[in-house]
């Protein structure tokens, strides 16, 4: 005798249905990679997952003493003055730093007409090549660090007092990054799946903003 269920049983089923669809797979990756560091030392398996409920989440090594590995996405903010964000980027696969300066000079200029007068990141972003690039483009103070450079000339250009001043505006976005993380909740996705990361991070960028133009729109009034 076959029993017949409601349908909206039915699609209470189909759904539990899907999840272990997608659930059984990616335990069974778990299992196998595993085993493969426990009996044979290797924590390089292929299709690697970190995250039975993010399965696209990557291992993030930053070189920090009270974190050295983190699990998440790599996230690109890139501020203007006034603590502004004008552009923001979750990368499915981490980039290499050095590769996203020249872009975020050209969606500066797309955005606001032109590009910046000064550039100021941390040291990974550095190379010959982008820095000649960013001067071409009409950038005239490239404030990015060569901690490799044996040139004395190049020394004495990085203790000079406008690169001294880009670096510490540099560090200042830094310490409003972990803001952000605080303040919007950009340390921990609540949304599940690749969109709802985009989703939750475009939130973060909107309620951030929100709160720096209207603290630049009172310093303008003040005056």
């Amino acid at each position: 005798m076959k029993c017949r269920l409601a349908p909206a049983r039915q699609v209470v089923l189909e759904g539990h249905r899907q999840l272990l669809d997608e659930m059984l797979p990616r335990v069974q990756q778990v299992i196998r990679q595993t085993k493969a560091r426990i009996f044979h030392g290797d924590s390089r398996s292929e299709g690697k997952i970190v995250s039975l409920f993010e399965p696209s989440a990557e291992v993030i090594r930053k070189g920090k003493a009270s974190k050295p590995t983190e699990f998440g996405k790599l996230l690109k903010l890139q501020e203007a003055e006034n603590q502004i964000i004008v552009d923001y980027e979750v990368f499915a696969r981490r980039p290499s730093d050095m590769d996203l300066l020249i872009p975020a000079i050209d969606v500066h200029q797309a955005k606001l007409g032109r590009v910046p007068r000064l550039v100021a990141a941390d040291a990974g972003f550095y190379s010959a090549k982008n820095e000649a690039a960013a001067k071409a483009k009409g950038v005239k103070r490239v404030c990015i660090p060569n901690r490799s450079s044996k040139s004395a000339a190049r020394k004495r250009e990085q203790k000079k007092r406008w690169f001294r001043n880009g670096q510490r505006w540099r560090t200042g976005c830094e310490r409003r990054i972990s803001v952000s993380k605080r303040r919007h909740g950009l340390n921990r996705c609540r949304y599940r799946g690749d969109d709802g990361m985009q989703r939750w991070v475009g939130l973060g960028v909107i309620a951030d903003n929100l709160i720096n133009v209207g603290l630049a729109i009172g310093k303008q009034s003040a005056k």
